[in-house]
């Protein structure tokens, strides 16, 4: 848990500096960097989708996965309607933003917990720390982290730190379940999983250049699709 405990102080550290350096920040700086982001964050969704979908055969680069991910997010949105999770994340941040007076606590959390948790990164390196101790990876990520909290920060404000609940909750489980988890985490597994979880920051930056478009929340579901999938096929082929 070591690697998932600095990557949880680097959240919280990014998170500080990004709110220091926010209340200097004029408004059309403010915007422009929000764009900015926005343009990055889509850029990183779509390389690390179309990154997670392509395969190299003799010497050509082909992709698959397409279907996969189209029936993800379409029976991820389908449970995130009917589960209405944007909804009530909507309710409980405006409970939290009562209570401890942070404006825009979903506006940030959300976004935030995504990029943060979604990747191939988090998992191998919660793996790996859970089988091997050894946490390199992790670091690697936690300096990723520390920037992006930094910068998400100075644009959505100090909801962006509830996100290292998140990381410490999701990284943690992997961590302390590597050993049951690891054999069902092949690599075709992670990369497909890594490819919805591009998709849905791609999203996110889309929502960052144009305004709140498109429901985030409710496209969380999409995640579990590739793990049920592969569960499926397992017991067909039983």
């Amino acid at each position: 848990m070591i690697g998932t405990l600095i990557n949880v102080g680097t959240v919280l550290l990014g998170t500080g500096v990004g709110f220091l350096c926010k209340k200097g920040i004029p408004q059309r700086i403010e915007d422009a960097v929000m764009k900015t982001m926005g343009l990055a964050v889509v850029l990183i969704g779509l390389t690390g989708t179309l990154g997670a979908m392509g395969r190299v055969e003799g010497g050509a680069v082909s992709f698959d996965g397409g279907l996969l991910l189209l029936v993800s997010l379409v029976l991820g949105v389908l449970a995130g309607e009917l589960l209405k999770i944007d909804d009530r994340l909507g309710r409980f941040g405006g409970f939290v933003e009562r209570k401890l007076k942070i404006k825009g606590f979903a506006q940030g959390f959300v976004p935030a917990a995504v990029i943060f948790c979604v990747g191939a990164m988090a998992i191998l390196g919660a793996l790996e720390e859970g089988l091997t101790g050894d946490y390199s990876i992790l670091l690697v990520k936690s300096t990723l982290d520390l920037v992006s909290a930094a910068v998400l920060t100075a644009s959505l404000g100090p909801s962006v730190g509830f996100a290292a609940l998140a990381v410490l909750l999701y990284q943690g489980a992997l961590t302390l379940g590597a050993g049951a988890l690891a054999p069902l985490m092949t690599d075709a597994l992670m990369g497909q999983i890594s490819m919805v979880g591009n998709a849905i920051i791609l999203v996110i930056g889309v929502n960052f250049l144009f305004g709140e478009r498109i429901k985030t929340a409710n496209l969380l579901p999409a995640i579990f699709v590739p793990p049920l999938y592969n569960l499926l096929m397992m017991f067909i082929k039983m």
